[in-house]
């Protein structure tokens, strides 16, 4: 009897790193896939061998890993499994084990449609419990010259004057908007309500709240398909005319410096540019990082790890990580994502 107890207690004890390992995510960054979109509007700077691409999607739930233990598993999976882990305290203590955030890089050579997205209230109220709203934020990669984008609508419109123009179906709703001038370097937050639309001659980073609703207003008088209706009624509810959005200007960042370009309850997106400077941070396991390469080549260490990241290349950081350092290879802008 006693010898069997033996057995069993040596096998306890072998066993015992095994199961703390699954209860605990491994700290070490990791890679993941971008998905692409294909959009009537997109153009050719994402994928040059494929004709129009719109949409990189960079950091979101169904990215598949590609570095690490947990490669070819989904970033929804590990989200599910290690919630905090990965995560953070500020994103479970806001959504739970969802991952919270979408960034994508959309490459504009037509204009997008004219649309507005709700909030989380309004959500809710029009596609169901458990949908959310959707606060989203632009950085301006590229810009061409004289490059334009819809922010808004114009001071003194009243809601009854928007919701005629809507209905319309027309070029009536291009009479109110706000057309702003962007250039290379420019963010602009978008509240929910804001009726909006990307113009050519773009590359444009994007960080939002992990939801695709979007309400299509005017579409520059393409046919409505299956997959491109508009949305009258619903655009109608949430669209508010008092909102318009302003270009926040590039800030002046020395090397070694991280600078915050916008931040709101839902995301944060900050900028770090690195010349001859190595940059330390840390997650304290708040937030989970992601990394994106704007420009140059950059080294990141972790865990005893490096990890070389070429432009639009993406590194996730597990809030758990802790702390991390960035080297230049090269003259360097990173973005970094995180809540």
């Amino acid at each position: 009897m006693e010898g069997q107890v033996n057995i069993l207690l040596n096998l306890l004890i072998k066993s015992l790193p095994q199961f703390c390992y699954n209860q605990y995510m491994n700290k070490t960054p990791f890679s993941l896939a971008p998905e692409y979109r294909d959009y009537v509007w997109g153009g050719s700077r994402l994928r040059p061998e494929i004709v129009p691409t719109a949409e990189a999607w960079i950091i979101f739930a169904g990215n598949r890993i590609t570095s690490g233990p947990y490669a070819g598993r989904s970033l929804s999976d590990l989200s599910s499994e290690f919630g905090v882990d990965l995560l953070g305290t500020k994103a479970v203590a806001q959504t739970g084990n969802r991952f919270p955030v979408l960034v994508k890089i959309l490459d504009c050579a037509q204009w997008l449609s004219l649309q507005v997205h709700p909030n989380d209230e309004q959500a809710q109220k029009l596609e169901g419990e458990g949908m959310f709203g959707k606060t989203e934020a632009w950085h301006v990669l590229e810009a061409e010259p004289n490059a334009e984008l819809i922010a808004g609508i114009k001071p003194n419109v009243s809601a009854e004057q928007l919701t005629t123009a809507i209905q319309s179906k027309s070029e009536k709703t291009l009479e109110l908007v706000e057309k702003v001038n962007v250039v290379a370097g420019d963010t602009l937050f978008m509240h929910p309500g804001t009726v909006h639309a990307l113009g050519p001659g773009m590359l444009i980073y994007e960080i939002q709240q992990t939801s695709d609703i979007t309400y299509r207003v005017y579409d520059w008088g393409r046919p409505e398909t299956e997959t491109r209706k508009l949305h009258i009624e619903k655009s109608v509810a949430v669209s508010n005319p008092k909102l318009a959005s302003l270009p926040i200007k590039p800030p002046q960042i020395e090397d070694g410096e991280v600078t915050t370009l916008t931040q709101c309850q839902y995301f944060q997106l900050d900028e770090i540019r690195v010349e001859k400077k190595t940059v330390s941070l840390e997650t304290r396991g708040e937030s989970f990082h992601g990394l994106t390469v704007i420009e140059g080549q950059i080294q990141v260490t972790a865990e005893g790890e490096a990890f070389v990241l070429n432009k639009f290349d993406t590194l996730l950081i597990p809030a758990c990580c802790g702390a991390y350092q960035i080297m230049p290879l090269q003259k360097s802008r990173v973005l970094k994502a995180s809540v």
